[in-house]
Parts: C-alpha cells; structure tokens; sequence
C-alpha cells in the first residue's frame, strides 16, 4: 500500500507546484479543452504522451493501446478519431510507436498468444505488407525496428482512410497525420516524415469517403 498511498501525496505536491506558477491554472482547465494534437500510441507505461512532447495538461488528446494500433472495427480508437477530428478540432493526429514495443516483437513471434492473437494480426498484416522488405533485413534487432516503423506507417494510413480525416482536412485544411517513433534509449522522438498528402491522394480512389 506504500506505493499506493504515495500517489495521493505526490498528488496534492504536485497540485501545489502548479498552483505556484498559476493560481488559475485548474479554474481555466476546468472550462473545457482545446487540444490541437491527438496522439495514438502504444500502452508501454515508460511513454508518456505529454511528457515526451514537452506539452501541458489540455494541450493533447490521447489514445493508447498495445503496439499503438488504429484497427478499422476497433470502436474504442475510431470513437476518439471523430471525436477528436470533429468536435475538438485537432490540427495534428499523432501515431507514435516506439523503439523497444513489446507487442510487436510479440507480433514477430510464430507463438500462440490467446486473446492477444486477433490484436496482434493487425502488426503481422504489417509484416505480411512488408515481408520482402523486412525478410531482406539479415540483422533481427534492425528488422525489428523496421517493423516498428512501418506499423507506424500503416496505422498512419488507417487513420487517413476515415472518412472524418478525409472531410475535415478538404473542408479546413486539417489534420494532417503523422508518424513518430519514441526511442527509449536516448528518450528522443524520430519524425517518420510521412507524406499525408501523397498517402491521402493514394488512397481515395478506393477509400474516398468524404461525400
């Protein structure tokens, strides 16, 4: 119960803290939030969302999940797309996977993971997508972090098939999507350089969803 309690303590410190810098910092966030970064990524409890990116609470709406995964029946991830896209008006949706993913390296494995084995399909169709690419790779830790980034890449492109990306960014300009990858070795943030807007040109003969 150490550990427990002492979140509560760490808590009210760190309320006081603010409170310090800001005596109106909790009053002006209770008014509601206008986050312009919606940020998808994986579950792994050593990547914060706003700490990496150096941001305030109200400053980023988040999802996350194990390997940083957008699947296309996934209610849960497709909810906050929307919501984020639509209501709160995002500028920026972030897929960020990281260096070191548990569940990809999961993904890589010929093993039975039980409930885990629909997830994972989503990262091995990224293998399968990619596997001329990956199987040419002879170093196993540089064909993992390949595959980091190209789940990255695909989830990217998950994102920009929905329809409330594709009618909100050709009637505002915006979101565009982006790819990062967080290295947990050096705690820096690799930008993917994703072209969004050659993805989204790419996809819309098929995916053209903004009627």
């Amino acid at each position: 119960m150490k550990k427990y309690e002492q979140v509560f303590e760490n808590n009210r410190a760190w309320v006081e803290s603010v409170k310090k810098e800001d005596a109106n910092f909790f009053e002006k966030l209770a008014k509601g939030q206008t986050p312009e970064f919606l940020y998808i990524g994986c579950s792994d409890s050593r990547v914060p969302a706003n700490v990496i990116m150096g941001l305030e609470p109200g400053d980023v709406f988040v999802h996350r999940n194990i390997a940083n995964v957008v699947d296309n029946i996934d209610v849960n991830a497709n909810s906050v797309i929307q919501y984020a896209v639509e209501n709160l008006g995002v500028k920026y949706v972030v897929i960020c996977g990281h260096y070191g993913c548990g569940g990809v390296q999961a993904a890589m494995q010929p093993v039975d993971m039980g409930l885990m084995n629909g997830w994972l399909r989503n990262v091995r169709d990224v293998y399968r997508i990619h596997r001329d690419e990956l199987n040419s790779i002879t170093d196993e830790d540089a064909r993992y972090r390949r595959l980091i980034e190209l789940n990255v890449q695909e989830q990217c492109i998950q994102v920009i098939k929905s329809s409330w990306v594709q009618k909100s960014f050709l009637k505002n300009g915006y979101p565009t999507v982006h790819g990062w990858v967080y290295d947990l070795a050096d705690g820096l943030l690799k930008d993917l350089e994703i072209d969004f807007r050659k993805h989204l040109e790419g996809i819309r003969e098929i995916y053209k969803l903004d009627f």
